[in-house]
């Protein structure tokens, strides 16, 4: 079966590590499997090597400052560039890629809520008019199913369980000493004030804040300065490190005392399945999704008040009994199992049923 994956960046945020991690999964079970991705800031490559059994093709995309002007752009530029005949499935993983082919199927990792036109319209288009839809968890189906009246079929993420269970901490923790740790950048969407506001009433400056990743499609400028004016007045002062290279990333999620998951909207926790499998304690947003996913590994909370008394019984506790159960939890997610689900889909498909690995026909209207 030839199966075209496309997701909207070369960058490291979850739906990419979750495209190239399906890709190589699929091609491990003998499938033709092509990634498509906009090159963003001059890209061409992804943030780690790919399995040569993948195809990859990057499309260039210039920096474009305004966000509706961006999102429009990178839609066109991909609809442009690729070219649907050929494949068997064409599977867009975010609301730029669904919007860039005309049929498709469309994983839906977490439902957005826009208020500027041009972006409310492309998020509708991406969830109505695919074909067939993917989500990573049952709280992201539900809001679908009650939103839209739209079914999903409900894939978990995988997780490279070996690669972070494995991992030293030790450099990173000679490096900073104790420390909190959140991935994924400074925006509203991750709750990254909250995190900063708990850390502040959390009152321990013998440990460390330290902040990882910062890719992002949008324009969260204003949410930043506010986020700098805050993090001036604590002491000590957070560590924002930026993007961290792939090959550093395990080690800096295994050394950290705490992995802070305040995020406001998630389809599964990527990030924080990873800190599981590191045996790292968990504190995690009081959302449904993350109930669902991380219950009996994690202390929830929802507040800055609680965020912080969470924090500080992780800390004190180094995770308890959690910590166990988490990594068990954690190697319990597989890519294989992500990509043999995803196959049962596919085949279900009248016009990939009884078709060999080698059908090159696509889908019709």
């Amino acid at each position: 079966m030839r199966i075209a994956l496309l997701t909207y960046s070369s960058k490291p945020r979850g739906g990419v590590v979750h495209t190239l991690a399906l890709a190589e999964a699929l091609a491990a079970l003998g499938q033709d499997v092509t990634v498509w991705t906009l090159g963003r800031g001059g890209d061409d490559r992804f943030y780690r090597p790919v399995d040569p059994a993948v195809t990859v093709k990057i499309v260039p995309f210039p920096s474009v400052d305004d966000v509706g002007e961006r999102v429009l752009r990178s839609i066109a530029a991909l609809r442009e560039a690729f070219d649907p005949a050929g494949y068997d499935i064409v599977h867009a993983q975010d609301c730029i890629s669904a919007n860039a082919v005309d049929r498709c199927v469309r994983t839906v990792h977490h439902i957005d809520h826009f208020t500027t036109p041009e972006l409310a319209a492309c998020h509708e288009r991406a969830i109505v008019n695919p074909y067939a839809h993917v989500c990573v968890s049952a709280a992201v189906a539900a809001e679908l199913r009650d939103g839209w009246g739209i079914s999903a079929m409900v894939i978990p993420n995988g997780v490279n369980y070996e690669r972070f269970a494995t991992a030293d901490g030790r450099k990173w923790r000679e490096r900073l000493g104790p420390y909190v740790l959140s991935v994924g950048g400074i925006e509203p969407r991750k709750g990254s004030l909250d995190l900063l506001a708990a850390y502040q009433r959390l009152g321990r400056p013998d440990v460390r804040l330290v902040i990882a990743g910062g890719e992002t499609l949008f324009d969260y400028r204003s949410y930043r300065a506010e986020w700098d004016a805050l993090a001036a007045s604590v002491h000590p002062e957070p560590v924002v490190l930026g993007p961290v290279a792939d090959d550093e990333l395990p080690a800096l999620v295994a050394g950290a005392s705490v992995f802070a998951f305040p995020s406001t909207k998630e389809g599964f926790g990527l990030a924080a399945m990873e800190a599981l499998a590191a045996g790292v304690p968990l504190v995690a947003r009081d959302l449904p999704v993350l109930r669902e996913v991380f219950t009996g590994a994690a202390l929830f909370a929802d507040t800055v008040p609680d965020l912080a008394a969470a924090l500080a019984s992780a800390l004190d506790s180094g995770g308890g009994n959690r910590v166990a159960a988490g990594r068990q939890l954690a190697a319990g997610y597989t890519w294989s199992a992500a990509a043999e689900a995803h196959l049962r889909l596919y085949h279900g498909f009248p016009w990939t049923s009884g078709r060999s690995s080698s059908s090159l026909s696509s889908p019709r209207n």
